[in-house]
Formats: structure tokens, C-alpha cells, sequence
């Protein structure tokens, strides 16, 4: 363990990062069980809640998406379509990257077939596959078309 004191803000980055990167360990986990289902959720909004004491606006917005993946992975519905629109909040009022609003749109669309509504959900499909064709980097692209797939 590094002795280095830690600013405030060093210290709200650390944190917002680790439980972050936790829960996206948790996303990928195969066998998750009922405790990791809670750990993931209270993570996520533990780093987004770090994130709003010391990140920019993207850091933000990309903490409401996770929130609503976890949440949607827990077949919350609700609660994942309002984070999903915040995501869409804040990439509409900070003018974020397509990248950023495909995902937004793809997490309400999630959150609407997570909720069984088949309509809204091929509406917001429609606006992330369009978001995506403005996404410069091909890598990209193909990331969020193969997220885009799995929501049927």
C-alpha cells in the first residue's frame, strides 16, 4: 500500500474508477448470484455518485448508463428506463459524442424490452442504429452494433 495522501478529489477519482471497473466485473460474471445482482447495483451508484463530486459531464451521463444496464440485468425495468433517460438528459443538454447518445438510446431500448414494450423498444433501436452510423471509429461502431443485437 502506497503511502501517498490522497486529495479529496484524488480520492472521489479512485473511488468513482474502482467501483466502476468493479461492476462492469460484475456485468460480465457468467454466474452471478443474487448478492453480486445487489453488490452491482449499489456499486454503480456509488461510482456514479463519486463521479458527480469531481467528473465532467461524461462521467456522469456514462455512470447513468451503467446504472441502467445493472439495472436492466436485474430485470428492473423502471429504474433502468429512468436512468437511461437521464444518459439521454445529459448527452442532449452537454452535447456528448454519438457514441455517447447511441448508448443512451440503446439503454432506453433495453429498458423497454427489459418492461415488454416491444414498440418503444424498436423505436429507441432505430435511433441508436442512426446515432451509430455517426460514430467515427470503426471499433466502435462494431461494439455498440453487437450491445445492439442482443436486445430483440
Amino acid at each position: 500500500m502506497s503511502d501517498k495522501i490522497l486529495s479529496i478529489n484524488e480520492w472521489h477519482t479512485k473511488q468513482a474508477k474502482e467501483c466502476f471497473n468493479g461492476t462492469w466485473d460484475l456485468i460480465d460474471k457468467q454466474d452471478r448470484t443474487a448478492e453480486d445482482t445487489f453488490k452491482m447495483i449499489h456499486m454503480a451508484h456509488a461510482s456514479r455518485y463519486h463521479w458527480g463530486q469531481v467528473g465532467k459531464p461524461v462521467n456522469l451521463a456514462r455512470g447513468e448508463w451503467q446504472i441502467s444496464r445493472v439495472y436492466s440485468l436485474a430485470k428492473l425495468g423502471e429504474s433502468a428506463l429512468y436512468h437511461a433517460r437521464e444518459y439521454l438528459r445529459y448527452c442532449e443538454e452537454h452535447n456528448l459524442e454519438a457514441f455517447d447518445l447511441a448508448f443512451a438510446y440503446e439503454s432506453i431500448a433495453r429498458a423497454y424490452m427489459v418492461l415488454g414494450n416491444q414498440e418503444e423498444m424498436k423505436k429507441n433501436l432505430v435511433l441508436a442504429r442512426s446515432a451509430t452510423e455517426k460514430v467515427e471509429k470503426e471499433g466502435n461502431r462494431n461494439y455498440l452494433n453487437s450491445e445492439l443485437d442482443t436486445i430483440k
